[in-house]
């Protein structure tokens, strides 16, 4: 077991860059971490990594180790995997990762709640409002809102939920409030920005039908909770999903702006691979990940 675990430090290690996210993935210090690493090149009689002080990098022969090493870790949580549906109790470690504004109002809230429903699993909850690749980061669930993606991962849909425009009251009165949606081409606009990022445009739902709007702005983040402190200080405008500002409407922070011709709705569901719901962790926790969050939007 010792060396099945150092394998699983060395294939982390390689597929994050460093000893120090590769151990902290897993739960170990870096001293843990490279202790491992270490054992296991002493064990092989050769060097795993070039190591400087600015990078890590696996050697030729270490490519070559990790391509196999691969391997047999998915081979073994696959095995793990398909017989954990026999266990009354599971067991093991749920990778989940979700957009900053749905992972912190709506996921983390509820985890805890599984966790004491199922103590024997852990649950690691990674929050980013980029885009991750599941297979390459090996996550088990992915959260996401918006057009899902094209791949080969299996999808279940939680529900599609409302989107408002708004923005604070300081801004509607310099700016003026839009009347209609091209209105917005004269507006200040928060989006939220990336490297292959979908949100260049809007889409209202108009009586016509769905109306594309071309908008901009002074202002763009890869991280939706700061568009929303900018609009809370009278910035510009945003475009969010209903429950991710409910709070701010409630308390006249930021007030909705063209009502009649709202964004259209976006899909709220998961991603998982086509293997991962063998695992009865994964499946009972995508189970109650629906039911929870269903219950918690119907309230929004």
């Amino acid at each position: 077991m010792p060396y099945l675990e150092s394998l699983r430090v060395f294939v982390r290690v390689v597929e994050l860059g460093s000893i120090t996210a590769g151990g902290r993935d897993l739960r170990l210090t870096p001293a843990v971490a490279s202790k491992r690493i270490k054992e296991l090149e002493r064990r092989l009689d050769v060097r795993l990594f070039n190591r400087t002080t600015r990078k890590l990098s696996p050697t030729d022969v270490g490519q070559t180790f990790y391509d196999h090493a691969r391997q047999v870790v998915q081979t073994l949580e696959d095995a793990e995997a398909a017989i954990s549906g026999y266990s009354q109790t599971p067991h093991g470690t749920v990778q989940v990762t979700a957009p900053l504004g749905v992972g912190k109002r709506l996921v983390a809230p509820i985890i805890p709640e599984f966790v004491d429903m199922y103590p024997d699993v852990s649950v690691r909850l990674r929050l980013s409002d980029r885009k991750v690749d599941l297979l390459e980061d090996g996550l088990d669930v992915a959260l996401f809102i918006g057009r899902p993606p094209d791949s080969n991962l299996k999808l279940r849909k939680i529900m599609d939920t409302p989107r408002i425009l708004c923005a604070a009251p300081s801004y509607l009165e310099k700016h003026g409030v839009p009347q209609t949606p091209d209105d917005l081409t004269r507006h200040n606009c928060l989006l939220l920005r990336y490297p292959r990022s979908p949100e260049w445009f809007w889409t209202l739902s108009t009586s016509e039908g769905p109306k594309r709007m071309d908008v901009s702005g002074s202002y763009d983040s890869d991280d939706g909770d700061v568009l929303t402190a900018w609009a809370c200080a009278g910035r510009g405008i945003i475009n969010k999903p209903r429950f991710d500002v409910i709070s701010h409407l409630q308390s006249g922070d930021l007030v909705e702006v063209l009502p009649e011709t709202p964004p259209e709705p976006a899909m709220f569901g998961c991603l998982y691979p086509h293997r991962r719901l063998q695992d009865n962790k994964v499946r009972l926790f995508i189970d109650f990940l629906l039911e929870r969050c269903r219950e918690k939007l119907s309230l929004t």
